[in-house]
Order: C-alpha cells, then sequence, then structure tokens
C-alpha cells in the first residue's frame, strides 16, 4: 500500500473550536463502512494534487477503499484510528507498525484525512497523538509518513507534530 496524503488535510489547530468535542479513538470493524466513505472522498481530493496521479495508480486498494481500512485492521501491526467530532467520525488514519531491517519496530503511517468541515479545530492532532501513542506501545523507535510533493500543509502539519522530512522520491514518466 502507498501512502495517500491530501493537501491541507491536517491544519493545525487555529483557535477554540467552541463546544465541539475533537477526540480520536481505536477503529474498530464496526468502523470500517464509515470509514471506506471517508477514505474513497479523500482519494478524489488526492488525485488532483501534484503526485497523486502516481501515488493512485500504485495503490493496490485504489478501487476498493473499505478494503484498505480492512487489510489493516487484519494486519498484526495495523492500527487504524477515528477522528471525532461529538463522537460522529470526521476523519481516519492508518498505520502499521513492522520490524525494520535493523530488527527494530519502526511505523508508517499510511492514510491520514479529515473531512474539510472537521478540519483546522484538532481532529488531526488528536488522530496523530493516538497513532504515535500506538506506535511508542509497540515498541517502534520511529514514526513516518509521506507528504506529496509542494503540499506545504501537509509538510507543515506533520512538522508541528515533531516530524521532520528525511527523504526525496523522484518521478519520471516513461511512456509520454
Amino acid at each position: 500500500m502507498w501512502p495517500l496524503w491530501w493537501s491541507d488535510l491536517l491544519t493545525t489547530r487555529s483557535g477554540p473550536s467552541g463546544p465541539e468535542m475533537e477526540s480520536a479513538r481505536l477503529g474498530t470493524p464496526e468502523d470500517r463502512i464509515a470509514l471506506g466513505h471517508l477514505a474513497a472522498q479523500a482519494r478524489l481530493g488526492m488525485i488532483e494534487e501534484r503526485g497523486g496521479d502516481i501515488l493512485d495508480r500504485l495503490d493496490v486498494d485504489r478501487d476498493r477503499p473499505t478494503e484498505s481500512i480492512d487489510r489493516v485492521l487484519a494486519h498484526p501491526g495495523g492500527v487504524v484510528v477515528v477522528g471525532c467530532i461529538d463522537d460522529t467520525p470526521v476523519g481516519f488514519g492508518t498505520m502499521l507498525v513492522e520490524v525494520a531491517a535493523d530488527a527494530r519496530p519502526h511505523a508508517f503511517v499510511e492514510q491520514i484525512y479529515v473531512d474539510p468541515g472537521g478540519r483546522a479545530v484538532g481532529v488531526g492532532e488528536a488522530m496523530v497523538g493516538l497513532l504515535v501513542d500506538e506506535a511508542t506501545t509497540r515498541g517502534a523507535i520511529g514514526i513516518e509518513s509521506l507528504a506529496l510533493p509542494g503540499d506545504r500543509a501537509t509538510k507543515n502539519f506533520f512538522e508541528a507534530q515533531g516530524m521532520v522530512g528525511r527523504a526525496i522520491i523522484v518521478h519520471r514518466w516513461l511512456d509520454r
């Protein structure tokens, strides 16, 4: 599975969120349909971003967003989180914790998305916080993800969470 990112999906909190209560919790099989709908919505926005067409092409779950949730739920190192406002799911994240080449666990956030109506109130922060907690509990010594090229909002969001850039992936079409 290739990681999926969408521009401006995780804006850092811009101020008090009022009476709404943002939270994150672990996902369960009962969440799969709602999260599948969010994953489908997220994919529509991703394709328009620079590099999004390539991620879509390489995504084994591209036509089956609900199955992307099922795959992570079934994986021994899989974590699914649900971002909520007043207990209503408005976002999700998926992560795999696997043993790296140095024999130590490493976490990779594959997908993360917040519905536009739930952005900039702390849902993304709550989800990343829970993902970090789960990665730590599972013994991971690092956590990483991917932002599409030019997607400064996602890059800035991750930097605000203490994550820094470490690689650039390059691509060239050979059939054009």
